[in-house]
C-alpha cells in the first residue's frame, strides 16, 4: 500500500534519517531490536503515559475526577493526576472556551495529506492554545522542543487547516500559542507563541520535504550515529545491537501518534 499521509511523526524521522523512515513507513517493517534498556521499564512507562493521555480526555468530556482518579493505579499515574489537579491552567479548563480534546486536522500537502492529532486545542476570544501532555522523565530544552517537527507541524496546521474551528475565519498565526505541559514538572511548561514569518518558514519547508519524500530514489542513513542507539531498525542497518540507555534514548523514541479517526470528516482547508 504506498504511503499517504505524512505526521510530524514520519517527518521526524525522515530529517532525522531517511532510512529509519523508509523501513518504517514505506517497508512498514516490524520492529527487530528493542529501543532502549532497560526494556521492559521502558515500556511500562510508555504504556502508562498512553493511559495519562486517556485519563485527561475522559476528564476533558466531562467524567468526574474522583471517578478517573481511581484508575489512576500506579505510581506515576497517581503522581501525573495530582500534578495535573493541581496545575491551576487546569483547574477551571471545563468552563473556558471551546474544549477540544483529541481534535485531529489534516491538509492535503504535495502527493499526500498532512494530519495531525492535537491533544487540546482551546479556541477562545479567536484565539487558540494548543496543549500537548508529555510524560517525559527528564524536562527536555526548549530549544529542542522548538525545533521539533510536532512543534512546527501543530501550529502550522492549525493557520492552514483550523479556520471552520473559528468559525470559518482562518486563524492568523498570532493567535496561537502551543503549550507542553510536563507531567513531572507540572510548573515548567514549554510554551511557544507563533508569528507570520515563522508560520511561512514552517509551512515552506513542510511543502519541500513533502516533495523530497516524494522523489526520493534513495534513503541514506544518518551520519549521527548516536541516534541509532536509540533506533529499532538498528540491526538492518548494521548499527549495533545493543539498545542505548532509557534515561538518554527518551526524547528520541516518540513513536508514531496512532490515529483512531475517519479522515474523511477531519476538517481541512481546500487548494
Amino acid at each position: 500500500m504506498p504511503l499517504t499521509t505524512l505526521s510530524q511523526s514520519s517527518l521526524q524521522d525522515y530529517a532525522d534519517c531517511p532510512r529509519r523512515f523508509q523501513l518504517r513507513y514505506l517497508e512498514r517493517l516490524s520492529y527487530p531490536a528493542v529501543e532502549s534498556e532497560p526494556a521492559l521499564e521502558n515500556e511500562k512507562h510508555l504504556q502508562e503515559g498512553e493511559y495519562f493521555h486517556r485519563l485527561v480526555q475522559q476528564y476533558l468530556i466531562g467524567i468526574p475526577a474522583g471517578k478517573i482518579g481511581k484508575l489512576a493505579n500506579t505510581a506515576n499515574l497517581e503522581r501525573w493526576w495530582e500534578n495535573f489537579l493541581a496545575t491551576p491552567d487546569f483547574q477551571n479548563l471545563r468552563g473556558v472556551g471551546n474544549l477540544l480534546p483529541e481534535a485531529a486536522l489534516s491538509a492535503p500537502l504535495g502527493n499526500y495529506r498532512l494530519v495531525a492529532k492535537y491533544d487540546l486545542l482551546i479556541i477562545e476570544n479567536g484565539k487558540a492554545i494548543i496543549y500537548d501532555w508529555k510524560t517525559y522523565r527528564k524536562r527536555p530544552r526548549n530549544e529542542w522542543l522548538a525545533a521539533r517537527m510536532q512543534t512546527r507541524v501543530y501550529r502550522a496546521l492549525l493557520v492552514h487547516a483550523g479556520a471552520h474551528l473559528n468559525d470559518g475565519k482562518p486563524f492568523e498565526p498570532e493567535q496561537i500559542e502551543m503549550v507542553y505541559w510536563f507531567a513531572e514538572y507540572p510548573n515548567e511548561p514549554a510554551r511557544f507563541t507563533y508569528t507570520s514569518a515563522q508560520y511561512k518558514r514552517d509551512w515552506d519547508s513542510l511543502v519541500k520535504l513533502a516533495e523530497e519524500v516524494a522523489a526520493a530514489s534513495s534513503f541514506p542513513l544518518t551520519d549521527d550515529r548516536t541516534k541509532c542507539l536509540y533506533c529499532p531498525y538498528r540491526s538492518y542497518c548494521d548499527r549495533g545491537v545493543q539498545a542505548g540507555d532509557v534515561e538518554q534514548a527518551e526524547a528520541e523514541m516518540e513513536a508514531e501518534e496512532l490515529f483512531d479517526v475517519n479522515f474523511e470528516q477531519i476538517g481541512e482547508i481546500a487548494f
